[in-house]
């Protein structure tokens, strides 16, 4: 893709128009991010995978107690010894197959999707691999047209265009710490900036509360890359035009006019369609509605960039002019057309899945969800307290000191792991896993406000607690999950 630079123009218009073009889709839009992966949407870029599981979680809470010995639940054959004649059972933990920070083998994530640079305001920025790859093509393109412009150089354009791929992205991230700290001074949690192919991606946890702070939180990104094409606009007044500065501030100034202009596009993803999105959330009140309108909007700027970019490069409207444009010009254009297409109309339909799944949140209710617990003392056996809970219609136990305060857990699967012939042997204190804060939920938590708790702590049953502390019954992450899936499946308001 071209620059859109006039006739007699700078030829560096068309190397920075490219390059932009390859970055231009920062900042994208802050959704709500709730559980696990998938619910971690696009924050500045939304992240959605495919899968709408939200409570496939590592057991971080069973870090067995020194000195206890653990017998995994997994593993059906593991028959937990008896109890010591004359005296009460050994206290043991049943744990999962977990590693000593209590996730599952196997299974913990990278190290957040890429090379770790740094901690700006306390909040981590990753550059993927993939941006290598857009570095070199940068450093190829605008290398060329440096060649053209700056002919006595040499291989040492080479370097030029490798510096100016490491500014132009160093704006990128301006663009990009621009939305994290707006999202900071409302209060709204950060996870991370992550450094891309196609430009930066700020994921905020959580939604805006208000349509003003969408707006705002949205208008900050595409406002500093205008800053900095101001900036790079000043220095340019200050060097001469046929010189190496004078080159590299002429393609930055011209690659941030156009993050800029391509992020203020009115529809999803991109910062423009989040700006539409609140304007029509503040007159109806509804933010679904701006969602809706912002994302249908979005698919066709991607059926527009699809067709249009490469006819507009293609007809000189945009870019150099026509016989100057070769076959390998047409190719790349058409496929950064088809690349940025994919992306907007991926992040559209995204954005409306997002809108979906906070429309049902609110089904999710930790008080309708928990299971009836019975409580039981440590010494209590196995069979003897499953018989009680039967009698009593609970599917969990509790076990608790002398006086009714609560201390464990009876995990479903520490029990599934124990031969019924065994069960009389057995004390509950055996399988239980000892409470901590953050597995005593309230029994009023409910929607966004219940997945935030468990994402925060996760652990495969919660003790559920009423406002004055009484017990109320046990959480299992698995009901919630199956909740979860079922409201996402019902017909969409």
């Amino acid at each position: 893709m071209k620059s859109p630079a006039r006739e007699g123009d700078s030829e560096v218009g068309a190397a920075a128009t490219r390059t932009a073009s390859a970055s231009a889709a920062p900042g994208t839009a802050p959704e709500l991010v709730v559980m696990h992966e998938t619910l971690r949407p696009a924050a500045d870029s939304t992240r959605i995978p495919s899968t709408p599981s939200p409570l496939a979680l590592h057991d971080r809470s069973t870090t067995p107690r020194p000195g206890a010995t653990t017998t995994p639940p997994d593993t059906p054959d593991s028959t937990p010894p008896a109890p010591s004649p004359g005296g009460p059972p050994e206290r043991r933990t049943v744990v999962a197959d977990t590693d000593e920070t209590g996730e599952r083998r196997g299974r913990r994530s990278g190290p957040g999707g890429g090379i770790l640079m740094g901690r700006p305001f306390g909040v981590p920025v990753y550059v993927s691999p993939s941006w290598f790859l857009v570095a070199a093509l940068i450093t190829w393109v605008f290398g060329d047209q440096l060649d053209r412009i700056l002919p006595d150089l040499g291989p040492v354009r080479y370097l030029v265009s490798l510096f100016f791929a490491i500014a132009f992205y160093a704006s990128v991230l301006v663009h990009e710490l621009a939305h994290t700290v707006a999202a900071l001074c409302f209060k709204l949690p950060v996870r991370r900036i992550q450094l891309q192919f196609f430009g930066g991606v700020s994921e905020i946890e959580k939604e805006s509360e208000t349509p003003g702070r969408e707006f705002v939180l949205a208008f900050v990104g595409p406002l500093l890359s205008l800053v900095l094409a101001g900036v790079f606009y000043l220095g340019m007044k200050a060097v001469d035009p046929a010189s190496v500065p004078g080159v590299l501030l002429a393609g930055l100034m011209i690659s941030n006019l156009l993050v800029a202009a391509f992020n203020l596009l009115p529809g999803l993803p991109l910062d423009g369609g989040r700006m539409l999105r609140a304007v029509i959330w503040g007159i109806t009140g509804k933010p679904m509605a701006g969602t809706v309108a912002a994302a249908w909007i979005g698919r066709g700027l991607a059926v527009a960039v699809l067709l249009g970019l490469p006819l507009l490069t293609q007809t000189g409207v945009v870019g150099n002019r026509p016989e100057s444009i070769g076959g390998m010009d047409t190719v790349m254009d058409a496929l950064l057309a088809a690349i940025l297409a994919a992306i907007i109309w991926t992040g559209a339909g995204n954005s409306l899945r997002l809108a979906r799944l906070r429309e049902h949140l609110p089904a999710l209710r930790a008080r309708t969800l928990t299971r009836r617990a019975i409580p039981v003392e440590n010494a209590t056996p196995l069979s003897e307290a499953l018989r009680r809970a039967n009698e009593a219609g609970a599917r969990a136990l509790v076990v608790v000191d002398g006086h009714g305060d609560p201390l464990a857990i009876v995990r479903e699967s520490a029990i599934a792991s124990v031969p019924e012939h065994r069960r009389p042997w057995i004390a509950v204190s055996t399988l239980a896993q000892d409470l901590t804060d953050g597995m005593k939920v309230s029994a009023d938590l409910t929607g966004e406000e219940l997945l935030e708790h468990l994402r925060a702590t996760p652990a495969s049953e919660y003790l559920v607690l009423e406002p004055g502390g009484e017990i109320y019954g046990v959480l299992s992450t698995l009901d919630v999950e199956k909740a979860f899936v079922k409201a996402m499946a019902r017909p969409q308001s």
